[in-house]
């Protein structure tokens, strides 16, 4: 597989600007041969603008459709965050869309943070779905948290090769690249899961200062991610300015190993399950 980390600029309440910057992006993928490509999480709206409570859209819908008629345009998985209006339920949803511009996966974000409760509901599922590229499952940002990893681990348990998780990471205005942020938050916990189950799991944060919401202020500085279970493969720029993207040759396991099988294995390897 031959992934595209597509770290985007995301700026709140500019839908159409955003999506034309995704639009360039995943362009830019195609142009070079990759398989698939991974969005951020929200980048219609933004994360928590307050915008999204009353212009967000269907999925099916308005955006979903942009991004369906680009993957079979250019022949791309693309993988992306949105802003999901559900009757009157409003959510922080991701999607897998596939080459023949078909949404074959829709994910609404668990693990909201205290600060989502007024923007978006909790999800209710976790689902994989199998591709020409390997059996995929999907989740949002915070999904992936220390204390929330039982999620990812569902998903291996339902056979994903690879973890796909659009994101929007935060910090606050004064840290710098020499601060090293993310590596308790974010590496940690994706190369538990990674070595553990012998998956991939990738990520793609937006870039940009926040305007609007309960985190504006802080800033989205990229270092977008992917990890096997030898550690790091590709990460994105430390850049809270513009946009980036990276490419990354991607080898999926054939692990067949499933159900009880799976804890037998993970006995072997060391882990304990002791309640």
């Amino acid at each position: 597989m031959k992934l595209a980390l597509g770290q985007l600029l995301v700026e709140g309440g500019e839908p159409q600007r955003n999506l034309e910057r995704a639009r360039r992006m995943i362009q830019k993928a195609a142009a070079q041969s990759c398989d698939i490509i991974l969005l951020p999480e929200t980048l219609d709206f933004a994360w928590t603008h307050p915008s999204a409570l009353v212009e967000n859209q269907t999925i099916p819908g308005v955006f979903s459709d942009f991004f369906c008629h680009l993957a079979k345009e250019f022949k791309i998985f693309i993988c992306l965050g949105l802003s999901e209006k559900a009757e009157d339920k409003n959510y922080n949803t991701a999607i897998l869309i596939n080459t023949d511009g078909e949404i074959i996966l829709k994910h609404r974000k668990i693990n909201l943070l205290e600060v989502e409760f007024p923007f978006y509901e909790v999800g209710q599922k976790l689902e994989v779905v199998d591709t020409i590229l390997g059996k995929i499952g999907v989740n949002i940002c915070a999904d992936n948290y220390g204390d929330a990893l039982h999620l990812g681990h569902a998903l291996a348990r339902m056979g994903a090769q690879i973890i796909l998780s659009p994101s929007s990471w935060t910090v606050d205005y004064h840290v710098t690249e020499i601060d090293e942020p993310y590596y308790d938050k974010w590496v940690k916990p994706f190369q538990l899961l990674a070595s553990m189950h012998e998956i991939i799991v990738a990520s793609a944060t937006s870039v940009g200062y926040i305007v609007g919401g309960p985190y504006e202020g802080k800033k989205s500085i990229g270092k977008s991610l992917v990890v096997d279970k030898n550690g790091i493969l590709a990460e994105g720029v430390f850049n809270e300015f513009a946009g980036d993207l990276q490419i990354v040759e991607l080898e999926i396991s054939k692990n067949n190993i499933k159900g009880t099988q799976i804890g037998q294995s993970l006995k072997k390897k060391g882990y304990r399950f002791d309640l």
